[in-house]
């Protein structure tokens, strides 16, 4: 005769890549151990049905069920216990039956003290936190955040972009990423900053904001005039004479930067997706920065663009031309367009995660129409005779 098992279910929430853990208070054998959220199945119930509601009655708040973890484990004679992946609906916790929550990222699952029959499951979970959250913008390198980290592929270039962080670090820009080592996927690891990015198909940075990031981008370059580094870098192709030389960013636009709003305006709060960083000129971080932060990709009135050019100049400093500026733009984006395409002739996994979105053809097309475009824009630069 097969005796009745009983199941009871918990969930996995997963949020940004962490998973949340919850101290249980009873019985006094398991008190302050922790588990994942749950209990038995009510007559009549379905898995997911029990599940949601234990959340409700435990956490007081709402989850979407994903899917099933693989395993499944018997927690005592008769009773066998399943995890599900889940997500909040919305972000509150109201824990009712715990004493404690933490949100514990891949590297953090052996931090506390879990239930034996949870413990089975940690294996699994870990590898699902390390997928991470896909960021927007990482069309490059694939990055994903995993609770206060960002991960992303390495290549051949990440010591040297490492080593120029290093130096960022020292210098007293913390608004670049800092270096936390790699993971067991062998992806770089650095720290996650947040912030809002601007959707650069839609939207124009604010004047306070365009001239706070021309100002970064002057202390940026000011800072690295004695940075040196044998390579090699992503852009390793840019033969700049030595009194020119300067590291370059090389991706510096809106959709790689993190802002805030307050009384004072818009500010740049953080600059990421480093590598594509290499040997260029400041001219050249100039131009390819006006090509989004103008924004030229996009067509605005003539006398707006001018506009917009001079105040980036004016607040980048050192005496720059506007018109030397939009001078740069082609030259600099035909540079962009050529680099990309040999990435992608080579195989490069960044390169061709490119071609997802349309590029280099994207912006090839967006390029014809602002060289018909650059005479009027000049006129308007230029003083009237």
């Amino acid at each position: 005769m097969t005796s009745e098992v009983l199941e009871v279910v918990a969930a996995a929430i997963v949020r940004e890549g962490r998973v949340l853990a919850a101290r249980r208070t009873r019985p006094a054998d398991l008190a302050g151990r922790w588990e994942f959220p749950g209990g038995k199945l009510e007559p009549g119930e379905t898995g997911v049905e029990a599940l949601k509601r234990e959340v409700l009655e435990e956490l007081g708040c709402d989850i979407e069920i994903v899917r099933q973890l693989a395993h499944r484990t018997a927690i005592k004679p008769g009773y066998a216990l399943t995890i599900h992946l889940a997500r909040l609906v919305g972000s509150e916790l109201s824990p009712h039956e715990h004493d404690a929550a933490r949100w514990l990222g891949p590297e953090e699952l052996d931090q506390v003290d879990w239930l034996p029959a949870d413990r089975p499951f940690l294996a699994e979970l870990r590898d699902v936190l390390l997928d991470g959250e896909p960021l927007a913008g990482g069309n490059v390198g694939g990055a994903v955040r995993v609770g206060s980290t960002v991960r992303r592929s390495t290549g051949p270039w990440t010591p040297a972009v490492h080593a120029l962080l290093g130096h960022l670090a020292a210098a007293g820009l913390a608004e670049s990423p800092r270096v936390l080592g790699t993971d067991r996927r062998g992806r770089e690891v650095l720290t996650y900053l947040p912030g809002r990015v601007i959707d650069v198909d839609v939207e124009d940075a604010s004047d306070a904001l365009l001239s706070d990031a021309m100002r970064w981008l002057r202390r940026y370059h000011d800072s690295v005039v004695d940075f040196e580094h044998p390579g090699p870098w992503r852009n390793e192709h840019n033969q700049v004479g030595a009194a020119e030389r300067v590291l370059c960013h090389h991706d510096f636009a809106p959709y790689n930067v993190a802002t805030s709003t307050s009384a004072e305006g818009d500010r740049l709060v953080g600059v990421f997706d480093w590598d594509m960083a290499g040997p260029g000129t400041r001219l050249e971080d100039l131009a390819f920065a006006a090509w989004s932060w103008t924004p030229m990709h996009r067509r605005l009135p003539d006398r707006e663009t001018a506009r917009r050019l001079r105040l980036m100049a004016a607040s980048y400093g050192r005496n720059v031309d506007p018109c030397d500026i939009l001078g740069g733009v082609v030259p600099r984006l035909e540079d962009s367009i050529k680099g990309i395409a040999a990435g992608q002739a080579a195989g490069d996994a960044g390169m061709l995660n490119l071609a997802k979105v349309g590029e280099p053809h994207r912006t090839r097309g967006r390029l014809d129409e602002l060289r018909d475009r650059v005479p009027h824009i000049l006129a308007r630069l230029e003083p009237s005779p």
